[in-house]
């Protein structure tokens, strides 16, 4: 996946300086100017990150975010306000769980390192997701073997650090990977 982005805020202008700000970074930009367009958007496009200004029509960013949060509980959530108030930062942390918050107007350097630590986070997660799932299915199929085959899974290794399977012969070890081979190849 690409390191895409969505940017969403109802002022086209704020939009526009985003853009800007980000002109530079390798990153697939796709802009809204609501959030409901945004959730529209998000239900076609997978996005890494989302940065989403507080104050809208429509939809609030705290309920957008909180929004994403449960429908796409992986995408970064970056929440931008030009009208920064505790209870608005409390909702969007509490609610929608964002990575980070900035006001208006941002410092760019800083909005950058933000959509780059997000983006790492992302694929750091997605990694780790991928290996626990791979992780899952080998136990999983360590199990059917060690079912079909009892004493399979237990490994000894003699004074060199060559494995031994001392109760089972080349033969059915030979049959065992035939097996094995037909049932996972």
């Amino acid at each position: 996946m690409n390191d895409r982005i969505l940017l969403v805020d109802d002022e086209p202008n704020v939009l526009s300086a985003l853009k800007r700000a980000l002109f530079d970074e390798p990153l697939e930009i796709v802009s809204v100017t609501s959030a409901e367009e945004a959730l529209v958007t998000m239900k076609n496009q997978q996005f890494k990150v989302v940065v989403s200004d507080e104050r809208m029509l429509g939809m609030q960013g705290s309920e957008f975010l909180a929004q994403v949060k449960i429908e796409h509980p992986h995408t970064i959530r970056i929440m931008l306000t030009g009208h920064a108030t505790v209870a608005a930062a409390m909702k969007a942390v509490n609610e929608g769980e964002i990575y980070r918050f900035f006001s208006k107007p941002w410092d760019d350097d800083n909005l950058k390192f933000a959509i780059r630590s997000a983006i790492e986070k992302y694929d750091l997660e997605d990694e780790n997701r991928r290996l626990l799932a791979t992780v899952k299915q080998q136990s999983l199929e360590i199990k059917v073997l060690e079912k079909r085959f009892p004493g399979i899974s237990r490994v000894e290794k003699d004074s060199t650090g060559a494995f031994v399977l001392p109760d089972i012969s080349n033969d059915e070890i030979e049959s065992m990977l035939v097996e094995c081979e037909r049932e996972f190849g």
